[in-house]
Protein backbone atom coordinates (compact mmCIF):
# COMPACT_ATOMS: atom_id res chain seq x y z
CA UNK A 1 0.00 0.00 0.00
CA UNK A 2 1.75 3.02 -0.72
CA UNK A 3 1.44 6.61 0.85
CA UNK A 4 -0.62 9.76 0.55
CA UNK A 5 2.20 12.15 -1.05
CA UNK A 6 2.80 14.53 1.69
CA UNK A 7 2.97 18.28 0.43
CA UNK A 8 6.41 19.80 0.51
CA UNK A 9 7.17 22.55 2.43
CA UNK A 10 7.57 24.30 -0.08
CA UNK A 11 3.92 24.57 -1.02
CA UNK A 12 2.43 25.01 2.30
CA UNK A 13 4.03 27.39 5.17
CA UNK A 14 3.09 28.01 8.17
CA UNK A 15 4.10 31.08 9.91
CA UNK A 16 3.32 31.64 13.76
CA UNK A 17 3.31 33.84 16.53
CA UNK A 18 6.03 33.64 19.36
CA UNK A 19 3.57 32.08 21.57
CA UNK A 20 1.97 30.00 19.29
CA UNK A 21 -1.32 31.41 20.09
CA UNK A 22 -1.98 32.79 15.86
CA UNK A 23 -0.70 30.23 12.75
CA UNK A 24 -1.14 31.29 9.50
CA UNK A 25 -0.99 29.41 6.48
CA UNK A 26 0.77 30.65 3.30
CA UNK A 27 0.39 28.00 0.20
CA UNK A 28 2.21 28.11 -2.78
CA UNK A 29 5.53 29.48 -3.56
CA UNK A 30 6.12 33.01 -2.28
CA UNK A 31 5.98 36.28 -4.94
CA UNK A 32 9.30 37.57 -3.65
CA UNK A 33 11.72 37.50 -0.74
CA UNK A 34 13.38 40.64 0.14
CA UNK A 35 14.95 42.74 2.65
CA UNK A 36 13.76 46.19 3.16
CA UNK A 37 15.59 49.09 4.45
CA UNK A 38 13.13 51.92 4.05
CA UNK A 39 12.69 54.40 6.69
CA UNK A 40 9.13 53.31 7.44
CA UNK A 41 10.78 49.73 8.26
CA UNK A 42 13.09 50.47 10.22
CA UNK A 43 11.19 53.32 12.61
CA UNK A 44 8.83 50.25 12.46
CA UNK A 45 11.54 47.98 13.62
CA UNK A 46 13.33 50.35 16.02
CA UNK A 47 9.50 50.54 17.83
CA UNK A 48 8.94 46.65 17.71
CA UNK A 49 12.80 46.23 19.12
CA UNK A 50 11.57 48.49 21.96
CA UNK A 51 8.46 46.26 23.06
CA UNK A 52 11.10 43.06 22.97
CA UNK A 53 10.02 42.20 19.48
CA UNK A 54 13.02 42.33 16.69
CA UNK A 55 12.21 42.38 13.19
CA UNK A 56 15.23 44.10 12.14
CA UNK A 57 18.25 41.95 10.94
CA UNK A 58 22.09 42.90 11.74
CA UNK A 59 22.10 45.79 9.02
CA UNK A 60 19.33 47.02 9.88
CA UNK A 61 16.57 45.84 7.43
CA UNK A 62 13.31 43.79 7.44
CA UNK A 63 13.16 40.10 6.14
CA UNK A 64 10.26 39.82 4.65
CA UNK A 65 8.27 36.93 2.35
CA UNK A 66 5.93 38.36 -0.05
CA UNK A 67 3.08 36.03 -0.79
CA UNK A 68 -0.31 36.83 -2.60
CA UNK A 69 -3.35 37.71 -0.58
CA UNK A 70 -5.04 34.57 -1.47
CA UNK A 71 -2.59 32.30 -1.00
CA UNK A 72 -2.69 33.45 2.67
CA UNK A 73 -5.32 32.41 5.42
CA UNK A 74 -5.04 32.97 9.07
CA UNK A 75 -6.08 29.60 10.85
CA UNK A 76 -5.44 30.01 14.46
CA UNK A 77 -5.77 33.23 16.47
CA UNK A 78 -6.98 36.00 13.97
CA UNK A 79 -8.91 37.54 16.60
CA UNK A 80 -6.19 38.19 18.23
CA UNK A 81 -4.12 40.11 15.69
CA UNK A 82 -4.10 44.01 15.62
CA UNK A 83 -3.61 46.95 13.27
CA UNK A 84 -0.01 48.90 14.54
CA UNK A 85 0.40 51.50 12.06
CA UNK A 86 3.16 54.33 12.17
CA UNK A 87 0.74 57.15 12.18
CA UNK A 88 -2.96 57.25 11.56
CA UNK A 89 -3.32 57.99 7.73
CA UNK A 90 0.27 55.48 7.00
CA UNK A 91 -0.22 53.64 3.86
CA UNK A 92 0.62 50.50 5.38
CA UNK A 93 -0.09 48.60 8.70
CA UNK A 94 2.03 46.01 10.50
CA UNK A 95 -0.69 43.26 11.79
CA UNK A 96 1.02 41.80 15.40
CA UNK A 97 -0.37 39.26 17.53
CA UNK A 98 -1.76 41.02 20.94
CA UNK A 99 -0.69 37.70 22.45
CA UNK A 100 2.64 38.18 22.74
CA UNK A 101 2.74 41.12 20.73
CA UNK A 102 4.61 39.46 17.37
CA UNK A 103 4.71 40.99 14.53
CA UNK A 104 2.81 38.67 11.87
CA UNK A 105 2.63 40.84 8.56
CA UNK A 106 2.66 43.89 6.63
CA UNK A 107 0.01 44.96 4.19
CA UNK A 108 -0.24 47.86 1.93
CA UNK A 109 -3.63 48.99 2.13
CA UNK A 110 -6.00 48.35 -1.09
CA UNK A 111 -2.47 45.58 -2.34
CA UNK A 112 -2.68 42.09 -3.82
CA UNK A 113 0.32 40.79 -1.42
CA UNK A 114 1.08 40.52 2.14
CA UNK A 115 4.68 40.72 3.35
CA UNK A 116 5.78 38.44 6.06
CA UNK A 117 7.83 38.87 8.78
CA UNK A 118 10.48 36.02 7.53
CA UNK A 119 11.51 35.36 11.22
CA UNK A 120 8.24 33.83 11.91
CA UNK A 121 8.66 30.94 9.91
CA UNK A 122 10.35 28.17 11.06
CA UNK A 123 13.93 28.35 9.97
CA UNK A 124 14.15 25.32 7.66
CA UNK A 125 11.10 26.78 6.14
CA UNK A 126 12.48 30.25 5.28
CA UNK A 127 13.10 30.60 1.11
CA UNK A 128 16.64 32.80 0.95
CA UNK A 129 16.19 36.54 0.53
CA UNK A 130 16.89 37.39 -2.97
CA UNK A 131 17.46 41.08 -2.59
CA UNK A 132 17.57 44.02 -0.58
CA UNK A 133 15.46 47.35 -1.47
CA UNK A 134 15.65 50.70 -0.53
CA UNK A 135 18.83 50.59 0.61
CA UNK A 136 19.33 54.52 -0.16
CA UNK A 137 17.48 54.99 3.28
CA UNK A 138 19.83 52.50 5.31
CA UNK A 139 21.48 53.48 8.54
CA UNK A 140 24.11 55.65 8.30
CA UNK A 141 27.79 53.58 7.94
CA UNK A 142 25.53 50.50 7.16
CA UNK A 143 28.25 48.28 4.54
CA UNK A 144 26.45 45.46 3.05
CA UNK A 145 27.53 42.25 1.32
CA UNK A 146 27.54 42.18 -2.45
CA UNK A 147 26.09 38.35 -1.98
CA UNK A 148 22.67 39.52 -3.68
CA UNK A 149 21.66 42.86 -5.24
CA UNK A 150 21.30 45.72 -3.03
CA UNK A 151 18.45 47.85 -5.06
CA UNK A 152 18.46 51.81 -3.70
CA UNK A 153 15.16 51.33 -4.64
CA UNK A 154 12.56 48.96 -5.89
CA UNK A 155 13.91 47.87 -8.91
CA UNK A 156 11.81 46.77 -12.31
CA UNK A 157 12.49 43.06 -11.76
CA UNK A 158 10.34 43.67 -7.87
CA UNK A 159 8.10 45.79 -9.50
CA UNK A 160 7.51 43.40 -12.42
CA UNK A 161 7.25 39.82 -9.88
CA UNK A 162 4.05 41.86 -7.68
CA UNK A 163 2.40 43.10 -11.23
CA UNK A 164 2.91 39.43 -12.49
CA UNK A 165 1.53 37.79 -8.94
CA UNK A 166 -1.61 40.84 -9.84
CA UNK A 167 -1.91 39.52 -13.23
CA UNK A 168 -2.15 36.22 -12.13
CA UNK A 169 -4.97 37.18 -9.61
CA UNK A 170 -7.25 38.36 -12.46
CA UNK A 171 -6.03 41.63 -11.18
CA UNK A 172 -8.32 41.27 -7.88
CA UNK A 173 -7.34 42.33 -4.61
CA UNK A 174 -8.76 40.03 -2.03
CA UNK A 175 -9.75 42.00 1.22
CA UNK A 176 -8.08 41.56 4.32
CA UNK A 177 -11.61 39.57 6.11
CA UNK A 178 -10.97 36.46 3.52
CA UNK A 179 -7.27 36.13 4.64
CA UNK A 180 -8.46 36.49 8.39
CA UNK A 181 -11.01 33.91 7.67
CA UNK A 182 -14.03 36.72 8.26
CA UNK A 183 -15.01 35.70 4.70
CA UNK A 184 -15.86 33.08 2.52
Amino acid sequence: MTQPRQQSPAHRRVASCACGAVAIELRREPILTVTCHCHSCQTAGARFAAEGAETLDRDGGTPYVVFRKDRVHCIKGAARLEDYRLSPDAPTRRMVAACCRTPMFLEFLKGHWLSIYRDRLPPEDRPPVEMRTMTADRREGVELPDDIPNLARHSGKFMWRLLAAWAAMGFRTPPMARVLGEEA
